[in-house]
């Protein structure tokens, strides 16, 4: 393994989602005063693990340690293999948790200080340069407390270890990664959760938006999957939910509009439409561009020219 110079000052926690009965469901929540963080950060596999590797990283001990993990090796295990074929393992931080709720960490003597992580049950919490040595107990003492599913708890440790400290530089890049085992033909969908905030002057509250969005997609998915199921009561439902996580996007709106008409609720769909185009006229061009399969009737369109 190489040695490079460059330190990725970085707070992370990686989690098995113990919520998730058959324990396959991992996340990894980084921040830090570095580009594209996330990148070189975190790794997950649905069903096999998950690695937050920082400080003077190496990025191979993600998908090396998620290969032995695979292959049947326990995450301690894993870990020490790496660290044991590492001659730059003092300058290594690395976490590892696997679906047997295994989990292993090492903080090397040569990471900067503060530099410490702390271990419970199916995650770990780390840090190197932090402006304070209680940014990783804040990290998961959030972690623990907070309500919600992985991704929420995942981003409130982080937040608490920005208001702990964080990184002592300063704050620039966020990453949040949460994998599930959804699909084994169709591996991709499940990732779950896979946003990065790459540059930003405070990157969790972009996150933080981001994550808004990333639940008003799923909304808006589960609103039509409920609909072609002919539960419309529960698209409704989907629907709504969506567009207020949204914050009523014009986006949002606007297929949302699209839904509704499908459902034969003109009345809505002329609102929501409506006030999608006052958000933004360029939907007023693709309105004309739809194929007719997803084109709402001819009287939607008239009522919406009045």
């Amino acid at each position: 393994m190489g040695t490079p110079v460059r330190p990725v000052t970085t707070f992370s926690i990686v989690a098995r989602d113990l919520e998730d009965p058959a324990g396959g469901s991992f996340g990894v929540a980084v921040a830090s005063r570095y580009f594209d963080v996330g990148n070189v950060v975190s790794w997950a596999e649905a069903g096999v693990g998950a690695v937050a590797t920082q400080a003077f990283v190496e990025p191979g001990y993600g998908p090396r340690a998620l290969e032995q993990i695979r292959a049947g090796t326990s995450a301690r295990d894993a870990l020490a293999a790496l660290l044991a074929a590492d001659p730059g393992r003092e300058l290594r931080q690395v976490a590892v948790v696997d679906a047997s709720g295994g989990v292993a960490a090492h903080t090397g003597g040569l990471a900067i200080p503060f530099a410490a992580h702390e271990m419970g049950d199916g995650w770990s919490a780390q840090g190197n340069m932090l402006a304070s040595p209680d940014v990783c107990h804040a990290i998961v003492h959030s972690f623990a407390r907070v309500k919600g599913d992985l991704a929420e708890r995942l981003l409130a440790g982080l937040e608490a270890g920005e208001r702990a400290g964080g990184d002592a530089r300063g704050r620039q890049a966020a990453a949040l990664l949460v994998v599930r085992p959804l699909s084994s033909d169709e591996p991709w969908r499940n990732r779950v959760v896979d946003l990065r905030v790459e540059d930003h002057a405070q990157p969790l509250v972009e996150l933080r938006r981001l994550l808004g969005l990333r639940r008003a997609a799923d909304a808006l998915e589960s609103a039509q999957r409920l609909l072609l199921l002919g539960d419309s009561h529960g698209a409704r439902h989907a629907l709504a939910e969506g567009i207020e996580l949204s914050r009523r996007s014009d986006e949002f709106l606007f297929w949302g509009g699209l839904l509704l008409a499908r459902m034969g609720d003109e009345q809505g769909a002329v609102r929501h439409l409506r006030e999608a185009l006052e958000k933004n006229a360029c939907w007023a061009e693709l309105l004309d561009r739809l194929p007719e399969l997803l084109r709402p009737h001819a009287s939607v369109l008239e009522r919406l020219r009045r």
